[in-house]
C-alpha cells in the first residue's frame, strides 16, 4: 500500500492519497487546494483515482475536488449530511476573507459502515459529525484518517455551521476511541497521532478531562 501525504492551501490541510501498489488505484482523501501539486504526484506514481472522498465539505478540504475529477474522471464521495456545505464553498471562504473554488457536487453519498475499494485499499466510513453535520472518518488496517474531527492533541473546533461539541464528543467516544491504541491517526491538520496517545495526552479525552 502507498500513502502520501500532502500539505495543501493556505489553511495547511492534510491531502492524502492512499493507492494499491499493485493495481494503481487509488483514492485522493481532502483535496483542499494545490491540485497541480496532487495531479503531478498521481502522475508521477501512475495512479488511477477511483474515488475523491471529503471528510467533511468545509471549503478548505474540497478546493480541488472539480480539477483533481475532471482529470482523472473519479467519483466524489461525501456524507450526505455535508451536501449544503459541498454547495457554498464561496460563501465559507469569504467568512474568512478568502477565495474559494467551488465543487462539483458529490457523486454517491457514504454513511456509516459503507466501503469504499481501490485494488486492495479497503477505507471503512465512520460517521463522525460534531465539527460538522455529515464529518466521516475513514478507518484502514492500523490507521483511521479522522478529517477534521481528531487532531494531535485536540479535537476539531464546533464553532462552525453545524457544529456541536457534544456531539463530536461523542462521536469520537463511539467510533475513534474504541479502535486499538496503535491505530495510527492522519488527522485533516497537523502531524500524525495514535489513539493511544490521544487516550493518553488530548486534554479533551483523557481522564483528567472527565471524558467517559
Amino acid at each position: 500500500m502507498m500513502l502520501i501525504r500532502l500539505v495543501v492551501g493556505p489553511l495547511q490541510v492534510n491531502c492524502y492519497i492512499i493507492a494499491d501498489e499493485t493495481t494503481k488505484e487509488a483514492v485522493v482523501i481532502d483535496p483542499g487546494d494545490d491540485a497541480g501539486d496532487i495531479l503531478q504526484i498521481i502522475k508521477e506514481k501512475g495512479l488511477k483515482v477511483k474515488y475523491i472522498v471529503n471528510t467533511h465539505a468545509h471549503f478548505d478540504h474540497v478546493g480541488a475536488n472539480k480539477a483533481i475529477k475532471d482529470a482523472s474522471g473519479a467519483e466524489i464521495l461525501i456524507h450526505q449530511g455535508d451536501a449544503p456545505l459541498l454547495d457554498s464553498t464561496s460563501a465559507q471562504a469569504r467568512t474568512f476573507g478568502m477565495k474559494a473554488a467551488s465543487s462539483p457536487p458529490a457523486d454517491r453519498y457514504v454513511k456509516q459502515g459503507d466501503v469504499v475499494k481501490a485494488g486492495e485499499v479497503t477505507l471503512k466510513v465512520l460517521h463522525t459529525p460534531g465539527h460538522s453535520p455529515g464529518g466521516i472518518s475513514l478507518l484502514e488496517q492500523g490507521m483511521v484518517f479522522t478529517g477534521d474531527s481528531l487532531f494531535a492533541g485536540s479535537i476539531g473546533r464546533t464553532d462552525l455551521f453545524g457544529g456541536d461539541l457534544q456531539t463530536l464528543l461523542h462521536s469520537i467516544k463511539t467510533n475513534l476511541m474504541v479502535l486499538p491504541d496503535d491505530t495510527k491517526v492522519y488527522s485533516g491538520h497537523g502531524p500524525a497521532s495514535t489513539i493511544g496517545e490521544e487516550r493518553r495526552e488530548n486534554p479533551f479525552l483523557n481522564k483528567e478531562s472527565g471524558f467517559e
